[in-house]
């Protein structure tokens, strides 16, 4: 009989691409959940926040691809970030019903926070990463993603 578990086609389920990726986004993800919880955010708020620096007035669609979350979750995301003075909402000037959302001052001083925390686990992935060039890493992952979609 082979070194294979019964029922498992691929030996030990554990021992793949896969579960190493699931692991590292859930590590990646713990850390900074701890992180910007010390400042009040919530890891997909901070996604928000970063998008909107470089695209500011994106659509809620747009922002919901972004932080990986549903349009209906966004929706939440956005009430709770605009109730806390980080962004301001103002109607879209040719479109009626679309919001234009924007990061306010005080969303950029939180921000600057939270980019210091994100920087830090960055910092982390690209030292275990070494001596691997974390743009080869980058690229790879990329690659993985754009295969399995």
């Amino acid at each position: 009989m082979s070194s294979q578990k019964v029922g498992s086609r691929m030996g030990d389920p554990y021992a793949t691409i896969g579960f190493a990726l699931k692991q590292a986004q859930q590590a990646l993800r713990t850390r900074l959940d701890s992180g910007l919880r010390e400042i009040g955010l919530t890891t997909p708020q901070y996604a928000v926040l970063a998008f909107l620096e470089v695209e500011a007035g994106a659509s809620n669609a747009a922002l919901a691809r972004r932080a990986f979350v549903t349009p209906q979750t966004m929706q939440a995301i956005v009430v709770a970030l605009e109730r806390s003075g980080f962004i301001a909402r103002t109607p879209h000037p040719e479109h009626g019903r679309v919001q234009t959302t924007e990061l306010t001052a005080l969303g950029r001083g939180v921000l600057e926070a939270a980019s210091g925390i994100v920087a830090d686990a960055e910092a982390r992935v690209r030292n275990a990463a070494a001596p691997l060039d974390p743009q080869v890493v980058t690229a790879m992952l990329l690659r993985l993603a754009e295969a399995l979609r």
